[in-house]
């Protein structure tokens, strides 16, 4: 429906202007509302689907995924403009000039990481294995594929999301071969346990780095859970779900602080890294803060295989390509069937990526970068600005209709 239609008529150059700030800005807070974790998360952001425009990635390091959205709600709504509201041409023209002026700005002026050298990081993808004794077989494919790494020089290991099915405090025997597999490739493994823990009461997703000697005691506990998937919001009222759908039948315990890893200095790198687990990887300020906390390169360990024939897998393996470049920090996707990537600090995809259904190996030489991006430094003024501007449209209100 043309803006002339919704307005009635042939709307003026005023009217048009304010639309060109109101309805991006509205646009942003309905995404800002919809983001809260309770609600399922930033999952599908409008700004996400521009993941593979590298003007848009310059501009998210700059504002974050809020700031590429908000440009392209300001651009579709001039473009209306110009279509539906012909007395008003020159104001959505302008709209898109400034649209424009921002995006060339911020591609000539905004500043880039600097290259600080290489990380190698492996990645194992054990594929879809379901059926009796699934949780034994991944943990056998994975560490079959792992052991296909030796030699490979490598800075670290990464195992997908509930790669590991069993509590390593009460499962020994699983401790000692995941060391041992820390010996012979010569690099710690980021682990994924996903079991009831022997040290605290409930179940935890925990990502878990595993040294030559086992545990080395650098552990994360996942802190935002999916609802429905993982815990069942006010389940006295809601845990009916369970019985008709395939929700969470006992809560998963929540962490309460994120963790930053050292690596050992073995190649001379001592890396820091920063565990994500699945979707938080969809919430900006998870990895912001992560990189405000000193890390080198952003982990995900995500499983996907709920959605495997979907277009799920791939969106969410996009997302490292925008939290890289709003955070200048490569990030490693690693999943349990697809998709695994590999984003560098500019937010382009290193290497191949391992598609669905694969089962494999993969390392990856990530480039990691030095010095602190505008988004992490100044976080997220677009949302506060669009806030602002809705703000002031609303006292404008309030005042006309005095």
């Amino acid at each position: 429906m043309c803006i002339r239609d919704r307005l009635g008529g042939d709307p003026g150059p005023g009217r048009v202007a304010a639309a060109l700030l109101v309805v991006p800005s509205g646009w942003l807070a309905i995404e800002l509302v919809r983001s809260w974790e309770y609600l399922g998360g930033p999952w599908g952001l409008l700004g996400a689907g521009q993941w593979q425009v590298a003007p848009a990635l310059r501009v998210a390091s700059v504002g974050g995924v809020w700031l590429v959205g908000l440009l392209v709600v300001a651009v579709n709504t001039a473009l209306a403009a110009l279509v539906c509201a012909p007395r008003a041409r020159t104001a959505a023209a302008a709209g898109l000039v400034g649209c424009a002026a921002v995006v060339g700005g911020v591609w000539v002026w905004a500043p880039v990481p600097g290259f600080a050298g290489t990380a190698r990081v492996a990645v194992v993808q054990p594929g879809v294995i379901e059926g009796q004794g699934s949780v034994q077989r991944r943990f056998d494919r994975e560490e079959e594929l792992t052991r296909q790494l030796v030699g490979q020089r490598l800075d670290l290991v990464v195992w997908g999301e509930s790669g590991v099915g069993q509590d390593l405090g009460r499962r020994p025997d699983l401790r000692d071969r995941l060391a041992a597999l820390s010996r012979a490739v010569g690099a710690d493994l980021l682990v994924n346990v996903d079991a009831r823990r022997s040290d605290r009461a409930g179940i935890f997703k925990s990502s878990v780095l595993i040294g030559p000697e086992g545990p080395t005691g650098e552990r994360y506990d996942k802190m935002r859970l999916v609802p429905f998937g993982e815990y069942v919001p006010a389940r006295s009222l809601l845990g009916w779900a369970t019985s008709v759908g395939k929700a969470a039948g006992e809560d998963r315990g929540r962490g309460d602080h994120p963790v930053v890893m050292r690596l050992p200095d073995t190649r001379g790198s001592g890396l820091r890294i920063g565990p994500l687990v699945c979707f938080e990887s969809a919430f900006p300020d998870m990895s912001r803060r992560l990189t405000r906390d000193g890390v080198d390169v952003l982990v995900a360990q995500s499983a996907t295989s709920t959605f495997q024939h979907s277009w799920a897998p791939g969106q969410h393996a996009s997302l490292a390509a925008l939290r890289a470049a709003e955070t200048w920090r490569p990030v490693v996707h690693a999943t349990l069937t697809g998709v695994s990537t590999v984003a560098d600090p500019r937010g382009r995809v290193v290497g191949d990526r391992l598609g669905t259904d694969r089962s494999a190996a993969a390392v990856y030489d990530v480039p990691l970068a030095r010095g602190t991006s505008p988004y992490v430094r100044a976080g997220d003024w677009a949302v506060y600005g669009a806030l602002a501007v809705l703000a002031l449209f609303g006292v404008c209100l309030l005042y006309s209709g005095r």
